[in-house]
């Protein structure tokens, strides 16, 4: 009688604007392929700057005011990104003129795609929309399109944003990860029981996954 392998169940909170949950969900991807890890992936929404207003803000004004950063220091991380990006297969273009945007709406229809089992690809859409095309992940029509490129249907995306009828749902999943301790992403619990913060890197997560299948040996 052949056993059937339970997938390790992954739970990632992130925000679509956040470089390092791009880079260390590729990497995570790497070990996931490399070890052949059998595995389901939850997505559940973090907003880094729920307070900002639809107008944005200008990315290098916001890291300088947000982290205290100068000028060389965000180029250097920029660079730094777009090196790894690369390598993962991950287009960063960044521009002076690009802007950090509020993304509870993009969260909305997240929320909503996973129902339709297209929450991973939307996600993965977002993140190429506002790093790789740098498109205003705050206008509704930008996300109905990202939507609809990501295989949902543009009617219901536009009214899923519209009428909000999924705010409660993702304020409360915000409220839950923030009294589960977490204060910034990327954080990934594997088995609903090990935490993992910041973006690791593909021989760290290779290590983690291994343990744990050690342990369910």
């Amino acid at each position: 009688m052949t056993e059937t392998i339970q997938p390790l169940r992954i739970d990632i909170i992130s925000d679509v604007v956040c470089p390092w949950c791009i880079v260390g969900y590729r990497q995570l991807q790497q070990a996931l392929e490399t070890t052949g890890t059998a595995h389901e992936i939850h997505w559940h929404p973090f907003e880094l700057n729920p307070e900002m207003g639809p107008e944005g803000q200008n990315l290098g004004e916001h890291i300088t005011e947000k982290y205290g950063s100068t000028r060389e220091q965000s180029l250097e991380s920029r660079n730094q990104l777009t090196q790894l990006g690369a390598g993962l297969g991950f287009e960063f273009n960044f521009a002076d003129d690009m802007r950090m945007h509020n993304t509870f709406n993009a969260h909305q229809l997240i929320h909503w795609a996973n129902t339709q089992n297209l929450g991973n690809a939307l996600e993965q859409a977002l993140f190429s929309a506002h790093f790789t095309h740098r498109r205003d992940l705050s206008d509704i029509d930008v996300l109905v399109d990202v939507a609809l490129e990501a295989g949902l249907d543009a009617t219901e995306a536009k009214a899923v944003l519209e009428d909000q009828r999924f705010a409660e749902d993702v304020r409360k999943i915000e409220s839950f990860w923030v009294q589960q301790g977490i204060r910034g992403v990327p954080a990934i619990v594997f088995d609903q029981k090990h935490l993992v913060t910041g973006a690791q890197g593909t021989e760290n997560y290779t290590s983690i996954l291994k343990q744990l299948a050690g342990e369910d040996a």
